[in-house]
């Protein structure tokens, strides 16, 4: 039982045409069932009346000379004589002076006789009076009393006939339930169907096949092409949401991560690199004497410089290496994971040997230009996304410092061993 709160299920649609057509089937078949029985009935009603007629004057010319001499034997031998061969229940011969005179009836108690008695009393003329007479004159009169076996009998066959028209037509509104289920309710279905997986599942590449039926098969029509439209503004939209994503996360000169991507990258690697117990390094690139380029030469030569610088750094790396514009001509590398400290130095020098090619700008001439590069390892010198980047631009200065177009490892573990050993403060 469900509670207050809770609504009862909804009935399908199979259910709800599958019970119309069974309760149509079995109103038509009892109404038209009870229908020709009732005809019958009072057609069979006219014949027993006039059947009865006939008996009672058969009788009556059965017993005219019986009755014109009184005599009771003789009347009551041909009453029996023909009463006994038809539908007769109860038959009496009246003289002329209403003595009766003749009396037969049928001696049947069984419950069919009781039941065909009753229905001639519903539905017969009871009781037929027909005068006898003699040479044009009344010398006395019969009663009759039908039977009613052919009316019980026609009933009976009348009940039987529209209890087999009811299953008839119970199995026939089931066989049409279920041809009317694969015309309309399947073709239903399969929209349902689509529809479900477009709302719940973003499945709008499900399209709704052909019905049989002109208007549903229309319907399925508008519904497929509702989905074409709703399929291409959808991939318009997940375009649109990609290049905002990307222009959100890259730079849009060099087409490189950005330096909120990247931080969110490192932050995620060094993550994994705890859990995992592995080693990284972060490298940090700046292009020597840019500013010396973007002023004497212009801006539009310098946006060609850090796109080489882009494409150049990037072709040295491992396929799950990243490579990010941090801003301005600062470049950073992060490698993970990093096998061995010297697998960073020696991409550290391919990248540094590669800016040693010049660089051919669009106008046809040729500019050279070098990159100082610091080298940061996780978890020597720095164990978070800040001291990591610190430690690796400081290292990036120290090579700046020292030669330009070089690079240098940090020297935070290093600093901390000679403090430590000569005891100095910190």
């Amino acid at each position: 039982m469900s509670g207050p709160g809770q609504r009862m299920p909804r009935p399908t649609l199979r259910a709800v045409l599958g019970r119309g057509h069974l309760g149509v089937a079995l109103l038509a078949a009892g109404l038209a069932g009870v229908l020709v029985t009732l005809l019958g009935v009072a057609a069979l009603r006219v014949y027993a009346n006039h059947n009865l007629h006939l008996i009672a004057r058969s009788i009556n010319y059965t017993v005219e000379a019986a009755v014109v001499f009184d005599d009771s034997p003789a009347a009551n031998e041909a009453l029996a004589l023909i009463a006994a061969t038809e539908e007769v229940a109860d038959a009496k011969v009246f003289n002329n002076d209403g003595e009766l005179l003749a009396h037969w009836q049928r001696d049947d108690r069984t419950l069919m006789a009781r039941l065909q008695s009753q229905v001639a009393r519903t539905l017969l003329e009871q009781p037929i009076n027909l005068p006898v007479q003699h040479m044009g004159q009344k010398v006395g009169h019969i009663e009759l009393v039908g039977q009613g076996g052919s009316l019980l009998r026609f009933l009976l066959s009348g009940l039987l006939g529209i209890l087999l028209c009811t299953v008839l037509s119970a199995v026939l509104a089931l066989y049409l339930s279920r041809r009317l289920f694969a015309d309309i309710i399947r073709p239903l279905r399969h929209l349902a169907s689509v529809a479900h997986a477009a709302r719940r599942e973003r499945s709008f590449d499900r399209r709704v096949p052909e019905a049989q039926i002109a208007e549903l098969n229309e319907l399925g029509n508008d519904f497929n092409a509702l989905l074409d439209e709703l399929e291409v503004w959808h991939s318009h939209l997940q375009s649109e949401n990609e290049t905002l994503a990307h222009q959100a996360s890259h730079d849009s000169l060099t087409g490189l991560p950005n330096r909120a991507f990247f931080e969110g990258r490192l932050n995620r690697s060094l993550r994994s690199a705890e859990r995992q117990g592995e080693r990284l390094a972060l490298l940090f690139l700046d292009s020597d004497h840019f500013k010396q380029i973007n002023d004497s030469l212009g801006h539009a030569v310098g946006d060609e410089v850090l796109i080489t610088i882009a494409s150049r750094v990037r072709a040295q790396l491992r396929e799950h290496d990243l490579v990010a514009r941090l801003g301005g001509d600062e470049f950073a590398v992060l490698l993970a994971p990093l096998p061995a400290r010297e697998d960073a130095q020696r991409i550290a020098e391919k990248i540094i040997a590669n800016m040693q090619l010049p660089i051919l700008l669009e106008d046809g001439t040729r500019i050279t230009s070098s990159l100082s590069v610091g080298i940061a390892y996780y978890p020597d010198d720095g164990q978070d996304p800040a001291s990591l980047l610190n430690a690796a631009d400081a290292a990036m200065y120290q090579a700046k410092r020292k030669r330009r177009g070089h690079w240098q490892v940090a020297q935070t573990e290093r600093c901390a061993t000679d403090v430590k050993s000569t005891g100095a403060e910190p």
